[in-house]
């Protein structure tokens, strides 16, 4: 087969790992990191690219997404299969599958996750480490020019609440690329918060397994003019007319 791959950052080593090792031809797009945040506007740049496969030659397109914020709800399959992991996020891609992905998030609810590309390809407030720290004196320091100092100090009080709902860092060790001065990083950041850190050995298999064609189970896989949609339930993504 011929693949289209449509993948985020986040997996950029992982995906071209296992295009390398795929029986089939992948052709592989990928896409900044943080777009979800805008899921409409991140929807509309998945669906150009899909739609511009048309008469491309491909056997079908793999996204290397989960739901991720309802980005990937509403995309509609072109002339060819649509096939996506049943995941809500990229957490799920890295762990290998929503049973070790629910298990975690049961046990250790309070978890903050990183990985190498993750961290690598982001921008300084997604590590925990000393460039979250000059993200967030830019952002106070933009507050304080717009809103004064008391305001300033307030919205960044709100911003920051987020953290009290941690204890604990974990950093996904998917076995490609060395991450130890992201390791470093993510133990002091998340020291100086007072959280635990661990470094959890991540597992490949449900991005070898979409760009190797195994489909059986854990994909969706859309039939043209098929659309996504979120089930909110353990299917995370089903397909409708």
């Amino acid at each position: 087969m011929r693949l289209k791959c449509l993948g985020c950052e986040a997996l950029a080593r992982i995906i071209y790992l296992c295009a390398a090792q795929s029986p089939h031809t992948v052709d592989i797009e990928l896409y900044q990191i943080g777009l979800h945040q805008e899921p409409p506007d991140l929807r509309a740049r998945l669906q150009e690219r899909i739609d511009a496969t048309t008469g491309q030659g491909y056997d079908a397109i793999v996204m290397v997404y989960g739901l991720c914020g309802q980005a990937t709800a509403g995309l509609v399959a072109p002339d060819i299969p649509l096939v996506i992991p049943r995941a809500h996020d990229c957490i799920t891609l890295f762990l290998g599958g929503r049973k070790r992905y629910s298990d975690e998030f049961v046990n250790h609810p309070g978890t903050y996750w990183y990985a190498l590309d993750y961290c690598e390809r982001g921008t300084g407030s997604i590590s925990l480490g000393a460039d979250a720290s000059a993200e967030a004196q830019k952002v106070y320091d933009e507050y304080v020019e717009k809103y004064g100092k008391d305001n300033a100090d307030y919205l960044m009080e709100v911003m920051g609440a987020w953290q009290k709902h941690y204890d604990r860092a974990v950093l996904v060790d998917m076995g490609v690329g060395d991450s130890s001065a992201v390791e470093a990083r993510t133990k002091s950041g998340a020291a100086r918060r007072g959280w635990t850190f661990e470094r959890m050995a991540g597992d490949l298999v449900l991005v070898r397994r979409l760009l190797w064609g195994d489909w059986e189970a854990d994909f969706l896989v859309l039939e043209p003019g098929q659309k996504v949609v979120a089930t909110h339930d353990g299917n995370v993504l089903e397909c409708a007319e």
